[in-house]
């Protein structure tokens, strides 16, 4: 089975007593987070997460489908990850090994089991149509933190993303082309992220965002995840001895404050796309309207 080169002896213990002395390898501080990237593409829904060398690219798709016989009035959303060899030759084409199942896993608590997508809102017809949402994040390249780059990516999607305008008429939907009708956004009741610290020397050193060295070498991991109001989704723990309370709750206040980031880096990208995207749009033809022109060529805004 294919796998990631393991750390020599050396490496681990250089690592370890680095961390022991509050340093890392590429001198931050052990709360630091690598460079944060954010991008979406042209079409709505896809949004592109580069943390340091890790790199995610969310994909929102929509289509009309039959609802669960359990869930009536509910729409269904779907999370797939796609772990390419590409990205590790620690990951296999067609097979789901731990890391992809811890993944998905963490995914489905933090954003759809935690009511973060209103899927009440995607039914159209109560037992008879939906609209099927599915999210596709391929992972590009890992390099250590891949819960909280695919997190912060899945979000940005979903809030990027904008579904058909439709009308019904007793049973009969019609499903209206984006040129016919301007689609619509997803009703998003809230934003969880996923914050993970990975912890050594029996849990006297906790770090956020470490790198793939780092997590080779690391006891255990714990995974907190929450919005901006605090609210949280779910706090998890993989590997290692145990944690005491105190050191939970300090990793709790530590994620508060960097969800905090994330929201905020989230929402002021969706204004630039959005600024981007009516640039020469509506906003340039209603301004080009309300010119007029005076005497002496000058033009006034009215």
């Amino acid at each position: 089975m294919p796998s990631e080169p393991a750390p020599s002896t050396n490496e681990r213990e250089f690592i370890l007593a680095a961390l022991r002395e509050n340093t890392r390898l590429d001198g931050r501080a052990l709360d630091a987070y690598r460079p944060i990237s954010l991008t979406f593409g042209n079409d709505y829904g896809t949004a592109d997460v580069r943390l340091g060398k890790t790199r995610v690219l969310a994909k929102i798709s929509c289509e009309v489908a039959t609802p669960y016989p359990d869930r009536k009035f509910d729409g269904i959303f779907t999370i797939t990850t796609e772990l390419s060899p590409l990205a590790s030759p620690a990951f296999e084409v067609g097979r789901q090994d731990t890391p992809e199942l811890l993944l998905s896993r963490l995914l489905e608590k933090t954003i759809r089991r935690s009511g973060a997508l209103d899927t009440e809102s995607l039914c159209l017809v109560a037992g008879q149509k939906c609209f099927h949402l599915r999210a596709t994040l391929h992972v590009l390249d890992a390099d250590g933190n891949l819960v909280d780059a695919s997190c912060l990516a899945l979000i940005a999607a979903l809030l990027h993303f904008r579904r058909p305008d439709i009308e019904v008429h007793g049973e009969d939907v019609t499903v209206f082309d984006p040129r016919e009708r301007e689609p619509v956004c997803l009703t998003i009741q809230h934003r969880p992220f996923c914050v993970s610290f990975s912890y050594y020397h029996a849990g006297e050193v906790m770090v956020q965002d470490a790198t793939l060295l780092e997590e080779q070498c690391r006891e255990g991991e714990v995974v907190v995840s929450m919005n901006r109001f605090g609210e949280v989704a779910q706090v998890a723990k993989y590997g290692g001895p145990p944690v005491d309370g105190l050191s939970v709750l300090g990793c709790m206040s530590a994620a508060l404050e960097r969800v905090k980031g994330f929201d905020k880096m989230v929402t002021e990208k969706l204004k630039e796309d959005e600024k981007r995207r009516d640039a020469g749009g509506l906003m340039a033809e209603l301004s080009a309207e309300n010119e007029r022109p005076v005497e002496g060529g000058d033009r006034v805004m009215l």
